[in-house]
């Protein structure tokens, strides 16, 4: 897999990493585990009924997708990795895949009914873009719901592996300037951009997300194997860093979560909901 590169731009990492088929396999069949868990309630905050027209921007391999199709929307997916995009043909031929840049979308105005984004605003250079254009595409009326985990000010694996990446990684291995991970979990942040773009009656919720592991290394394992951002810090690691930050990260999961043998891992999210005007 690729690792961050000298004067790598944010676009150009996130564009490569999630190029990768292994990296976007590992999270679809691990990392997503989590994710899944948040689908129902995006559905939800999107009021999908039969006959929805549903746009799910960075739709990866589709799983927010097939919760919206088995809710009776009629379902338009669109993502910039190719590896994700197989995915989701394989998994939900029903729908409609293309592949396009949420900030530049290829829709006519006003041609939907519902935009979801699972877990995709980290993932975009300019999230206020997404934004801007996700209402564009709505119809007066018509909602947004995107999701993002929230930040180790909780308890999260999150917090678990970047805080380990923080006390044990190399100074030297670093991403370029980007949107912050977490950045639209926080309301102060999320709803002045929706409110700006066009949007109004916003809201949040937290999803109690988590994933069951038989291994209390295995948050280390999603995050180097299944993500572009953690995985990109941790690939690049010396061994004896990687070790460490391994290591910190197993003494977290069984302070907090007790001794096993198995182990219910939090990563909660926060689910933004807001109506077009």
């Amino acid at each position: 897999m690729a690792n961050v590169k000298e004067h790598d731009t944010f676009a150009a990492l996130e564009k490569r990493e999630w190029a990768d088929t292994g990296l976007a396999q590992s999270y679809a069949r691990v990392f997503a585990k989590a994710a899944d868990m948040v689908v129902p309630h995006l559905v939800k905050a999107v009021g999908t009924e039969t006959g929805t027209k549903a746009l799910d921007l960075c739709c990866g391999h589709g799983n927010v997708a097939v919760g919206l199709v088995r809710a009776g929307a009629q379902v338009t997916g669109l993502d910039f990795s190719p590896a994700m995009l197989d995915m989701a043909r394989a998994n939900l031929p029903e729908a409609m895949f293309i592949e396009g840049d949420a900030m530049d979308l290829d829709f006519d105005d006003a041609s939907f009914d519902a935009v979801t984004i699972g877990f995709g605003m980290p993932h975009v250079p300019d999230p206020p873009k997404v934004v801007a254009e996700a209402r564009r595409v709505l119809r007066s009326g018509g909602r947004l719901a995107f999701s993002v985990w929230c930040g180790p000010e909780v308890d999260t694996a999150l917090g678990y592996v970047f805080g380990a990446i923080e006390l044990f990684g190399d100074p030297n291995v670093a991403l370029p300037p980007g949107p912050g991970a977490n950045d639209y979990a926080d309301p102060a942040l999320a709803f002045p951009v929706l409110i700006a773009a066009g949007f109004t009656d916003c809201r949040q919720s937290v999803v109690a997300s988590e994933w069951r592991v038989n291994d209390p290394g295995a948050p280390y394992d999603f995050f180097l194997e299944g993500t572009a951002r953690g995985g990109a810090l941790l690939r690049p690691q010396p061994p004896e860093n990687a070790e460490a930050i391994r290591s910190a990260v197993i003494a977290k999961v069984l302070e907090k979560h007790g001794s096993g043998p198995q182990w219910a891992v939090p990563i909660p999210a926060v689910v933004t909901a807001a109506v077009a005007v």
